[in-house]
């Protein structure tokens, strides 16, 4: 790979599916990619859904990365110096009524705690069978309340983001999607059984894509001269957004008619797409 200074100025990667393989590690290649990029100049960004303390339990503190944006675009963490530069958060005004809505829905659901606390939540399950909704509670057990009433109302308080677990119901999850239009409603693949459909709910203008968008600006880098790559439909802002939005072989096929695509993650997906985007001269 050869760098033409002045021309790529970041790199945003999902995580899960994506640079990290599903139970499994990021590949020698992928690493030594993110380490050139260093070198580069280039800024290097992971945006990914999981909260800062999941993800922190999979990327070590000098993981060669510059920004981290979590909880699918409701935090920035500067990576280096561990000092979050932004976060957003829904009041208790807005999770009793997305808490409503979804029980109206006859949803499973979780309503994650305030930034940086958000790996705390509390659940709701209405009785139906949700093997994927048990997983993720089994998961977080040490940090789970069940959500309680008093005089009929709901205890929501203020929250990060909702997290409702659905199985594969395309049209129950536009349902919600349409009572929820005040709201960013972002639709992704589970990551525990691949095909439960999880719906997370977020402040409007939050997700992914905006965040990226916010640190591009922050930092004077030139949204044009970016590079995106993901694997799934929560990742689908970010790649309109940037210069260059690339799927990773293992997306779902509706995805990848829409972007550029790279080899599958386990193939190092990750440093394909860079490679693809250093050496076309199109796109810049």
């Amino acid at each position: 790979m050869k760098h033409r200074k002045g021309q790529l100025e970041m790199v945003i990667t999902d995580l899960d599916g994506t640079l990290l393989p599903i139970d499994g590690s990021v590949s020698s290649t992928d690493f030594r990619t993110l380490q050139r990029l260093g070198e580069w100049g280039v800024c290097r960004v992971i945006a990914t859904g999981r909260s800062l303390f999941s993800a922190k339990k999979v990327l070590p503190d000098d993981f060669p990365i510059d920004y981290l944006i979590f909880s699918s675009g409701s935090g920035i963490l500067d990576w280096h110096e561990k000092k979050l530069l932004f976060s957003k958060n829904l009041t208790e005004e807005e999770t009793a009524r997305i808490a409503h809505i979804l029980i109206m829905e006859e949803t499973d659901f979780m309503l994650h705690k305030p930034i940086p606390e958000n790996h705390r939540f509390l659940y709701y399950k209405t009785g139906a069978d949700n093997p994927d909704f048990g997983r993720r509670c089994a998961f977080y057990q040490d940090f789970i309340s069940p959500l309680e009433s008093e005089f009929g109302i709901w205890k929501t308080g203020v929250g990060c983001q909702f997290v409702a677990i659905i199985p594969q119901n395309l049209s129950k999850f536009e349902s919600i999607k349409n009572r929820l239009g005040d709201y960013q409603v972002i639709r992704a693949t589970s990551p525990l059984d691949g095909k439960s459909i999880w719906i997370e709910v977020l402040p409007k203008r939050v997700s992914k894509g905006s965040s990226a968008d916010r640190l591009c600006r922050m930092l004077g880098k030139d949204p044009a001269r970016t590079v995106a790559i993901g694997n799934d439909y929560n990742d689908v802002d970010l790649l309109d957004w940037a210069g260059m939005g690339v799927m990773v072989e293992n997306a779902p096929e509706e995805l990848k008619r829409n972007f550029y695509v790279t080899s599958h993650t386990e193939r190092s997906g990750f440093t394909g797409a860079v490679f693809f985007a250093e050496n076309r001269k199109d796109w810049l």
